[in-house]
């Protein structure tokens, strides 16, 4: 089992009159509250993590949002391109290219291979459908969202492979009658390929492609659901069971010297469940595109719903304020205490 260390670079110092104010933290929250001065101390510190993870040899991830107090990362591959120049031994993972409110994916297909030649092949690529806040600030229709996210990811594949010249791509979604990027990637064929989704229909995808999927803020029952996805997709091809690499799970962690001190500053990090995560409702259950026709009066009256119609966790009440320390550990989405018994709870 490898270990990353995730870092969201949050913008914890907005007054909370403010934030109790606003119906969103997320997209519309006016950005005179963000100091340049403390956003460039928070990114000082997080790239120093980065480093004293490169000594430590504990691999790293790098997320991507927009327009929030939750991630003041707007490009992953601008700051993985920093940290792929500072460090050294560890593998460097964006965890992920919002594709879908990105216009031009061989743009990130460009940048990606770029800060792969930069760290000598220690890239891994990671993509998200991105949320509705993101629809929002990144000017993208909601509607065809799963689409646009496939074909982006088959676009910058083919991008990162192709190494005989221009080729030219007549997309439903994008269209490039000259894709020939510089420099190529180190890795061959191209850097290991991850996404972040809990849908089965696209977990299964995932498993037929063979690339990573990963579970964020989804718990141990909506993780087990969409990996029988996965691996079934497998069987029915007639590929090869898929080995633990192809899996991650992301979760809160904290250990302290005691499981009182493990809980209680634990506890801290899910601010950005408590607060970060506050979202009007034209940005979660009234966005359109999001859910079926049949399902979408359900979900409207009751966005718990979701977990019932194949969008598991996505509402869950445990990725909604007020949750506690307690709610969080026994959902599997935080693991705090002490080091013996924190490894045995995971």
């Amino acid at each position: 089992m490898d270990a990353w260390f995730h870092c969201e670079n949050p913008y914890p110092f907005v007054p909370q009159e403010v934030l109790h104010a606003t119906d969103s933290v997320r997209a519309s929250l006016p950005n005179q509250y963000c100091d340049p001065k403390v956003a460039a101390r928070l990114f000082e510190e997080t790239l120093d993590e980065y480093l004293l993870c490169d000594e430590l040899g504990l691999n790293i991830t790098s997320s991507e949002h927009h327009s929030g107090i939750n991630c003041l990362y707007g490009a992953s591959p601008l700051i993985l391109g920093i940290v792929a120049r500072q460090t050294h031994k560890i593998r460097l993972l964006s965890m992920g290219t919002l594709v879908t409110i990105r216009q031009d994916p061989l743009r990130a297909a460009e940048e990606y291979a770029t800060a792969d030649v930069i760290s000598r092949g220690r890239l891994e690529i990671g993509f998200v459908k991105s949320g509705g806040t993101e629809m929002a600030s990144g000017n993208a229709n909601p509607i065809g969202v799963r689409e646009r996210f496939w074909e982006a990811i088959d676009l910058i594949g083919k991008t990162l492979t192709h190494h005989n010249g221009p080729f030219s791509w007549e997309g439903k979604h994008f269209t490039h009658r000259h894709v020939n990027i510089w420099p190529r990637p180190w890795q061959e064929p191209h850097p290991p390929m991850w996404a972040a989704t809990s849908d089965p229909d696209d977990t299964a995808e995932l498993g037929r492609r063979g690339m990573v999927n990963i579970m964020v803020m989804r718990g141990v029952d909506v993780t087990k659901r969409a990996w029988a996805a996965y691996r079934q997709a497998r069987t029915e091809a007639g590929l090869a069971k898929p080995a633990t690499d192809r899996f991650g799970y992301s979760a809160f962690v904290y250990v302290g010297d005691t499981d009182e001190e493990g809980v209680r500053v634990g506890s801290k990090l899910l601010w950005f469940v408590n607060t970060s995560m506050k979202s009007a409702p034209q940005y979660a259950k009234l966005l359109p595109g999001q859910t079926s026709v049949q399902f979408a009066p359900q979900v409207y009256r009751d966005p718990s719903a979701y977990s019932g119609i194949g969008r598991p966790g996505r509402d869950s009440a445990l990725n909604r304020p007020g949750v506690t320390a307690e709610q969080a550990m026994g959902g599997g989405r935080m693991y705090a205490g002490t080091p013996t018994p924190s490894s045995s709870r995971s």
